[in-house]
């Protein structure tokens, strides 16, 4: 394995050859990991991006303090058969301030009505990694399925030549969804954490039920919530295909939900296959 951090001798190694691609921030865990496993199987070679990315953090947010462990990164990705480790520095990716950037579809919606710029900011910096490594594969998690749904439709919209895949989400016997954030978690906020994902569940088995009225729900499960503590920014139910409201006929839903515990924001997500519309 070989750890590159500049774009010129990361093309010189690459030499044109279409790579198979796991972008992260690092502080690696079990999550990424298995992104990297499913991308080692879609092709060779594996390369993989360590870069806490300045555009997609607002003011206030944890960029500063955000986990930094590349020697512990490397360690983990190597047994893995990766070939290389992109680690630029932030001058390397950003010589001059990024004036041209990229305006995702629902930027405002989700997490994006939270985090303004946020989804700019991850758009941006892909497409920048992507015309950088030039990969014909790149894996991504659906826990971020917002980010998910925004990358594949980004790479539709300018034609490029890659296969977007997504892995599954890797959660802790608990049920709680894998993060680098969840490490900002004290232990009575990662005992209260998992419910999180229950609540998630609770919803999708309701819907399953027959249940139809989206706003109660929604607003049933974001009280739950509240009453054990937590801040919540959204509880949505919306369709798979387009991230908006679904439609009376749609069967193939996602409930997504962000909130707070303490300081720290998580997100999680189900989906939703109904046996028959009728929403």
């Amino acid at each position: 394995m070989r750890l590159i951090h500049t774009i010129t001798e990361l093309r010189r190694a690459l030499a044109g050859a279409g790579a198979a691609f796991v972008p992260t921030m690092g502080n690696l865990h079990a999550g990424h990991l298995a992104l990297v496993e499913q991308a080692g199987r879609a092709g060779r070679p594996v390369v993989v991006s360590i870069f806490v990315n300045p555009l997609q953090f607002g003011p206030g947010e944890d960029f500063e303090r955000y986990p930094r462990t590349l020697e512990a990164d490397c360690a983990l990705l190597e047994p893995l058969g990766v070939d290389y480790v992109f680690a630029p520095a932030v001058d390397e990716l950003y010589p001059q301030p990024q004036r041209f950037r990229v305006e995702p579809p629902l930027a405002d919606e989700l997490c994006g009505a939270h985090r303004p710029g946020h989804f700019a900011g991850v758009c941006t910096v892909v497409l920048k990694l992507f015309n950088i490594v030039q990969p014909h594969v790149a894996v991504f998690g659906k826990k971020d399925y917002q980010q998910l749904y925004l990358i594949r439709a980004m790479v539709r919209e300018f034609n490029l030549p890659i296969a977007i895949l997504a892995g599954e989400t890797v959660r802790a016997a608990d049920g709680l969804a894998l993060s680098s954030r969840n490490g900002y978690l004290t232990p009575e906020e990662r005992a209260e954490a998992p419910r999180l994902y229950r609540t998630l569940l609770t919803l999708r088995e309701r819907l399953a039920a027959g249940a139809r009225d989206l706003a109660t729900l929604e607003a049933e499960a974001a009280a739950a919530l509240t009453a054990h503590g937590w801040q919540v920014d959204y509880v949505s139910v919306r369709s798979q295909a387009t991230l908006l409201a679904p439609k009376p006929n749609e069967r193939a839903l996602v409930v997504l939900a962000a909130a707070r515990l303490g300081a720290t924001r998580l997100i999680d997500n189900v989906e939703v296959e109904l046996s028959e519309p009728g929403l």
